[in-house]
């Protein structure tokens, strides 16, 4: 499994509601686009990773190991705010840039800690059934669960290939390194379509029509835990006014 998958389903929030979680999540998400970006998007960051780190009981080597990647995409996306092009060949250092590039990855970042605190505490087993009671289509949910389930299939697959080949000093030069590589994505494009098809017939001899039926485990969201999130939210939206004003 994957690491952020593998923290979900091992905090201590595993047995809550996801709608707890999506509340605290999504409304700092929504405060992470609606406050000022400065202070708001320190504010809201520093909660979520605090939430995240403390008792979510994230540890702060997974949280590094699963944020670098996207960190990486938003200061990439941020740097070419800092020129503006005037001309086939006019590249110039643009001032207002700066603010610009600060503003978008600040959003970028608290929102980023956001969905984590989500997606590091609810496994996506819990979500997806419950999205149909919400008014999701079935065919939607099934298909993004069977897509999640043959995701975890196809990894093994190239893991197992991978270390098939290295066995094999398959990555010994660059050349052999580019024969693996293809013959890697060969064997798991096949693989691919030999579970779609496995799967397509599992189904028809199961009389699948159209719904696949999910039993879930029924709780009830913690009033006292939404109370809590509530007046989270109205202290972050405060803390955040407060230092607008001050500053």
């Amino acid at each position: 499994m994957l690491a952020l998958d593998v923290a979900a389903y091992a905090s201590p929030w595993r047995r809550r509601h996801p709608v707890e979680k999506a509340l605290l999540a999504l409304g700092l998400l929504g405060c992470s686009l609606l406050l000022p970006p400065w202070p708001g998007a320190l504010v809201v960051g520093l909660t979520a990773a605090v939430a995240l780190l403390g008792p979510a009981a994230l540890p702060p080597r997974l949280l590094v190991r699963v944020a670098r990647t996207p960190l990486l995409f938003i200061l990439t996306g941020s740097v070419p705010m800092l020129v503006a092009v005037s001309g086939p060949t006019q590249v110039r250092w643009a001032p207002e840039g700066l603010a610009t590039a600060a503003t978008t990855a600040g959003r970028a970042c608290a929102a980023l800690l956001c969905l984590l605190l989500f997606a590091a505490t609810t496994p996506l087993a819990d979500v997806l059934p419950r999205l149909q009671r919400l008014g999701v289509p079935s065919a939607v949910t099934e298909v993004a669960a069977l897509i999640y389930r043959m995701l975890f299939l196809l990894l093994e697959s190239v893991h197992a290939v991978r270390q098939a080949q290295a066995a094999r000093l398959g990555y010994r030069t660059w050349a052999s390194t580019y024969r693996s590589l293809a013959g890697q994505a060969g064997a798991v494009f096949v693989r691919a379509f030999s579970l779609a098809r496995r799967w397509e017939e599992g189904l028809a001899l199961r009389g699948y029509t159209g719904s696949l039926a999910v039993r879930t485990e029924v709780r009830q969201p913690s009033a006292a835990f939404l109370v809590v999130t509530v007046l989270l939210l109205a202290a972050v939206v405060l803390a955040t006014r407060m230092l607008v004003v001050l500053g």
